[in-house]
């Protein structure tokens, strides 16, 4: 979803995710900011915008996700493409 330097609205993040839950992404995104893993900047305005984009430490985290999903699509093929 988040690529190191990807600034995304909510809604994006929400498409991106497919079947996710308002509440779980708000939760989600709430404790991921809590963590210092993103940055939420909000624009004054009506409605306000909104935007989200990887920390330093988030972006130090995305090589340990990728190895993990690089090891899922190799020892899990049949999950991920359904057949599990």
């Amino acid at each position: 979803m988040f690529l190191s330097e990807d600034i995304m609205r909510y809604s994006e993040i929400k498409k991106a995710l497919g079947n996710v839950t308002h509440k779980m992404l708000s939760n989600k995104l709430k404790e991921s900011e809590a963590d210092a893993l993103i940055i939420r900047h909000e624009y004054p305005g009506v409605p306000p915008k909104v935007e989200y984009y990887l920390s330093e430490k988030g972006k130090s985290l995305m090589p340990v996700l990728q190895s993990i999903c690089l090891w899922g699509h190799e020892h899990f093929p049949e999950t991920l493409s359904g057949k599990g």
